[in-house]
């Protein structure tokens, strides 16, 4: 599994036009989720990103969590987190999960996160989005739930 969070000014995506979720202060999260995905991922990387600190605090200093800044989050499938370019030019998607199962799993996180946070925006899962942010900072992190072993 793997989340692309963006620390975001503002952020909001769209479906034939018409915006379906954004977001003032928060994190963009773009989410992929792998073919051996389970909720255990899942739970260790929502549980990671909602602690992490990474907004300012009044010294200038990222010691704040989304919670401490009252943010919010827009949740976006992205299952091209998992193309794999290494052979040829045209990129595999063999390691991404099913469409149900990432689907199920997508849900999930937006469940758990949705206990925590009091606002959640999302896209449309499976959906062609644009997704537009000011990304404040620039400031990205990227948990891969390869790396928490």
């Amino acid at each position: 599994m793997k989340f692309v969070i963006q620390r975001v000014s503002n952020a909001s995506v769209s479906v034939d036009n018409n915006v379906i979720g954004a977001i003032d202060k928060g994190y963009m999260v773009l989410i992929g989720i792998g073919k051996d995905d389970t909720t255990k991922e899942a739970d260790r990387l929502v549980d990671k990103m909602l602690k992490l600190r990474i907004f300012d605090d009044a010294d200038g200093k990222t010691n704040l969590s989304l919670a401490d800044v009252e943010g919010s989050l827009l949740l976006i499938s992205q299952f091209t987190l998992y193309a794999d370019c290494r052979k040829g030019n045209r990129p595999s998607f063999i390691n991404a999960a099913p469409p149900a199962q990432a689907e199920n799993l997508y849900e999930y996180i937006i469940a758990k996160c949705k206990e925590q946070v009091s606002c959640v925006q999302t896209g449309s899962f499976g959906a062609d989005m644009m997704v537009q942010l000011t990304n404040s900072g620039p400031f990205t992190i990227i948990l891969d739930s390869e790396l928490f072993v």
